[in-house]
């Protein structure tokens, strides 16, 4: 009878001590990690960080709406269907100035983790081949990224994206 009972003891006092283990695991487990903002809005703050004079709005269906003195509207998309990573924006007039290509091409290559210069030539390559003969949207490919040039009336605008598969 005495063996049972101390049988019966130490099973328990065994069981007691795992638990106790695996309670300070768990606790220590979540008072360690700390809360870690989403890549989009890292990526956002590091453009905010880069770019002098951009600044990040709201977040909406994983759309970060930023702003910047040289462009009306630019937006970064993040994790879509079809793109792992977008770039948006949309200048004020229909020729765009050299001020609105050179921030696109600096927010591209932050995104992108490309050189400014390639970005530079290939957001310049798309905006000027809109015109009489090529027509107001163009599509073209660029250090496997997609460019999307298009304009109206009043505006231009640029998309620059990277496909989910590349």
């Amino acid at each position: 009878m005495m063996t049972l009972k101390s049988e019966l003891c130490s099973s328990t006092m065994l069981a007691a001590t795992r638990l106790a283990l695996l309670t300070a695991i768990a606790l220590t487990a979540l008072s360690i990690s700390p809360a870690r903002a989403d890549r989009c809005d890292d990526m956002a703050g590091q453009l905010k960080g880069q770019i002098d004079g951009l600044a990040v709005g709201k977040t909406a269906a994983n759309l970060i709406y930023l702003s910047h003195p040289q462009a009306r509207q630019i937006t970064l998309g993040c994790s879509g269907r079809n793109y792992s990573n977008q770039l948006y924006a949309k200048s004020d007039g229909r020729k765009p100035k050299p001020a609105f290509i050179n921030l696109v091409a600096s927010a591209a290559a932050i995104i992108f983790t490309l050189p400014k210069d390639d970005m530079l030539r290939g957001t310049s390559r798309c905006i000027k081949r809109m015109g009489l003969l090529r027509g107001d949207k163009i599509r073209m490919r660029y250090r496997r990224l997609d460019l999307q040039c298009t304009r109206t009336k009043t505006e231009a605008a640029i998309a620059i994206s990277r496909g989910r598969d590349e």
